[in-house]
């Protein structure tokens, strides 16, 4: 798939805008808030979801003041396009996930499959608690394979770039949250 630096430009300049970063930062405020008054006893482990978490859970991480380790993984569906097929593990955490708590954190809960084939990857490697985290949480107007434990802003169901989420592979260090206008 090539894309253009014109489409991509384009893209960006003709977006609207859903929530600016100050919208953005007070969810991830209210999110930590919640997270820590759930979570600050139970020595989780985050793993966050590449690429697509990374900015969310730099945001979300330094708010978090209790003692935490951090992993990552890579599971995707997208590859770079804007919808998805099969799911393909690329990265899975070094870290053992036997009895512990363990969050996952990723940027958006779209159709909910990836998430959930996330989280019971989580439970068949031995967690003993699995909660997820989501920066956006799209309505689509029908039920998902999964919930979110912990969401900071919903959203309709458009294709949607910034705070991780990315346009073909772009845009995901857009300042705020933006819906591509077709």
């Amino acid at each position: 798939m090539t894309v253009t630096l014109e489409e991509i430009r384009s893209v960006r300049e003709h977006a609207e805008r859903l929530y600016s970063p100050q919208e953005v930062e007070r969810a991830i405020d209210r999110m930590a808030a919640d997270i820590t008054a759930r979570l600050n006893s139970s020595n989780p482990l985050v793993l966050t979801v590449l690429n697509g978490g990374v900015i969310f859970a730099g945001h979300l991480l330094s708010r978090l003041d209790f003692p935490l380790e951090l992993d990552s993984l890579r599971a995707s569906r997208y590859g770079g396009a804007t919808s998805g097929s099969h799911i393909r593990w690329l990265v899975e955490p070094k870290t053992p996930l036997e009895g512990r708590c363990v969050l996952v954190v990723d940027d958006v809960l779209d159709e909910g499959i990836t998430l959930a084939e996330i989280l019971a990857w989580c439970r068949a490697h031995g967690a003993g608690k699995v909660l997820s985290a989501v920066l956006v949480e799209k309505d689509l107007g029908r039920p998902k394979p999964c919930t979110a434990d912990f969401v900071g802003l919903k959203t309709d169901d458009r294709y949607q770039f910034g705070y991780g989420m990315d346009y073909k592979g772009y845009w995901r260090n857009a300042p705020g949250i933006f819906a591509v206008n077709s």
